[in-house]
Formats: structure tokens, sequence, C-alpha cells
């Protein structure tokens, strides 16, 4: 026999090795099998989501029913933001003006986000200083002070008159008086002496956040830099002064209250500042004791009768603080007014009609200024606030939105002007 399979181990041989093959395929199948189920068997927890807890479909929708709409902003009165850019539009020289409603809390401006020159409105900031060291048992308004000689300062100072050489015996509270109501500057530099200086002024400005309300130097310093010169202590005497600014080169002196222009050290907003005078009211700024001294002082103010308050109708009460700065040929600069006015039903605006510079005579600045006044006071009167709903929302019926859709200004108001 040879060495060769025959047919049939040749087949037997082929059968047993098909088998195995078979087998391997069979196992490897099992293998892939357990090892797809142990993973299903892994993911399971994730891919089926947890039992539902009962109630919580309620929760969201009551989370969602329960859900309310902010508030929309106030907004001022149509016809009295009308009355005001045309005021401001058509006046000669640079004027910002902001009212205020602080029940309804809308404000109106022209120009109202640009920094002006404050001049003396910014005694308000150190009156505020003086009586939060008040509040904070630092000072008292009975502390007696003596006022000298190399104290005074420039300008409008009333109580140089009684300053001799022995000094004037007075007290805080006569001082405060004096700057608020007199716009003294003697005595509104001593204060702020008092207190640490115009740093510590600041530094209360930053604390109360008064937002866009700067503070310059004591007057004497502050005055005498706009005019280009540097201080003197015989200024605080007679004609020192005005004789030497008149000598000064005018070019200088140009220069000079051209850089104070563009960039006021006393600058501020006349939406910040009546902002500051509605948290003032409130009571956000001081005690309930200082803040009604305060605003008795400003409402027995003596400077500036014919400014905002010129404008005042029966029963109508002006709390105010006003600036004057200084003037160079005919053109005039700083000439303020801020207050708060109130009507004869208690509603309050605050105020702030600021001109930075013109060449207006004095009774066209004040009649400015009494036109805001009465147009705070007619629409006051012909503009009754909104009903409201439940949620604050103003409930304005169509009759009334489409009798005010197309008012004109008022009589009395002059139409804007364009600007060249």
């Amino acid at each position: 026999m040879s060495g060769e399979p025959t047919i049939a181990e040749a087949r037997a041989a082929r059968e047993a090795a098909r088998r195995r093959r078979a087998l391997a395929r069979r196992r490897l199948a099992v293998r892939l099998m357990a090892g797809t189920l142990a993973l299903m068997a892994l993911s399971f927890g994730a891919l089926v989501p947890p039992p539902a807890t009962p109630g919580a479909g309620e929760q969201a929708t009551a989370t969602w029913a329960s859900l309310r709409f902010p508030k929309p902003p106030p907004q001022a009165p149509a016809p009295l933001v009308q009355q005001i850019a045309a005021l401001g539009a058509s006046f000669n020289g640079r004027a910002g003006i902001a009212v205020r409603d602080l029940e309804g809390g809308w404000t109106a401006a022209h120009d109202g986000a640009a920094l002006y020159p404050q001049q003396s409105v910014s005694k308000l900031w150190v009156a505020i200083s003086v009586l939060d060291a008040v509040d904070r048992g630092a000072l008292t308004l009975d502390d007696p002070i003596i006022v000298r000689r190399d104290d005074l300062s420039i300008f409008h100072q009333p109580i140089r008159d009684h300053v001799g050489r022995q000094g004037y015996e007075t007290t805080v509270g006569a001082l405060l008086e004096s700057a608020a109501t007199r716009s003294d500057n003697a005595a509104n530099d001593v204060l702020m002496r008092l207190v640490g200086g115009p740093d510590q002024v600041r530094a209360v400005m930053t604390e109360k956040a008064l937002g866009a309300i700067s503070l310059g130097d004591e007057e004497r310093y502050f005055q005498t830099r706009i005019a280009g010169l540097d201080w003197r202590p015989e200024f605080s005497f007679g004609r020192s002064f005005w004789r030497a600014r008149a000598a000064m080169p005018q070019e200088i002196r140009r220069q000079a209250l051209e850089a104070y222009l563009q960039n006021p050290a006393d600058g501020a907003t006349p939406e910040a500042l009546v902002a500051a005078l509605d948290r003032l009211q409130a009571g956000d700024l001081l005690s309930p004791e200082s803040t009604a001294h305060l605003l008795g002082l400003l409402a027995a103010s003596q400077t500036g009768p014919k400014r905002l308050g010129g404008g005042l109708a029966e029963g109508w009460r002006l709390a105010h603080k006003t600036g004057t700065g200084q003037v160079l040929g005919a053109r005039a600069t700083g000439y303020n007014d801020v207050g708060l006015l109130t009507a004869p039903d208690g509603r309050t605006y605050a105020v702030a009609v600021l001109i930075a510079e013109t060449e207006a005579p004095i009774p066209e600045r004040q009649a400015l200024m009494q036109a805001v006044t009465r147009a705070v006071i007619e629409q006051h009167q012909e503009f009754a606030p909104l009903p409201a709903d439940e949620d604050g929302l103003a409930l304005e019926s169509l009759e009334t939105a489409e009798a005010g859709a197309d008012l004109n200004l008022r009589s009395g108001f002059p139409a804007p002007s364009p600007r060249p």
C-alpha cells in the first residue's frame, strides 16, 4: 500500500476540519453575544428614565404659571419731554436740563448725561459731608468755631463782615446755614476743612454712590485757578482779586477758562444731580434728622429767587441751591439752579438746569429756568399719573393714547432751532 490517504480518509479529514471551524465560529458568536449583553446591562440605568415623582408635572406647571414679567421702565410724559428738548435746544448757549418725578421714577432730560460745571451747587456735597459727620457723632451743629481772617475766601462771603482782628466766634450750624442759604464761600471753605478737606468730602460722595458728580477744591483755590491765577491771601479783601485778574493777558485768562469748561473739576451731569436730590429727599443719604435739617436750609435759600423759583405757581414750593461762575467779556459760565419742586398735593420733582456757557443776558437765563419750572407744573396739572394694575403695568385707554399722540408744544415754549 502506498502512503497516500484513501478517498474516504481524505473526506473524513475535511469533515473534521469543517466541524472545528464551525465550532470556533459558534464559540466566537457566544462570546460576542455575552459582551453585548453585558454592555447593555451596564447602560440600562442611564438609558431608562427614573420613575416619575408624583406631582412633578403640577410643580412645573405652577412654576410657569407664577412667572411674572418685569415692570416696564417708567416713561416721562411725552409733552414734557418735547418741551424740555425744545427749551434746551433753542437756548442761546449750552444748557443741560433734567426733571425727575420722585414718585413716578421717570426722568425727562436734555443733554442730561453730559458734564456741566456746578459752581456753588457743589456746596450741597459739603453740607452732606458735614451732616454725615454729625450723624456719625464726629461733630454737632452746636460745636463752637472761630473764623479768622486767614480763613476767608473769595467772591461772595457774607461772614467776612463779622471777622475782626480777634476772629469771629460762631458754630458749625451757623456756618452751614450761611453756606446753604446764602452761598457763603468762606463758610463753605471752613466747613470743608473742618470735615477733613476736599478729599474727605469726595470720600463721602463715593461712599454714598452719588454717581457722575465731582468736587473741586476750596473756593479760594478753585476760583483763582479758573481765572489763571494762584491764590493769595489779599484776594479775600477789597478789590485785589479783580485788579489782579484784570491785569492778566486776556488770552491766558481765556485759555484757563476754556480748560475749566472742557474738563470741569466740579463737573456733574443733570441726571446725576436729580437722582441725588431724589435720594436726599427719600432719606437715603442722611439720618431723618439731618435730612430734614438740610431740606429746611434749601427751602430757606436766599439766592437766585428769579431762577427756578421765578416760575412757581400758587401753592408750589421750592428747596434749591444755585451756582454762578465767572464771566469773561460777554461769556458767562456756570449759571445754575437745582432743587426739589413740590406741588400742593405733595408730589415732588427734582429739577436741574445747568448753563455751562452763554452770551445770553441774565433775564434770558432766568427765563429758561422759569420755563422749565412752568413746564413741570403744567404737566403735573394736565397729565395725571396713569392708573396701574396689580402687576404695576400702566393701563392707558385707547382714547388717552390717541389724544396724546399728536400733541404739539404748548404756546410760550420755543420750538427747537437747528444747530449749525
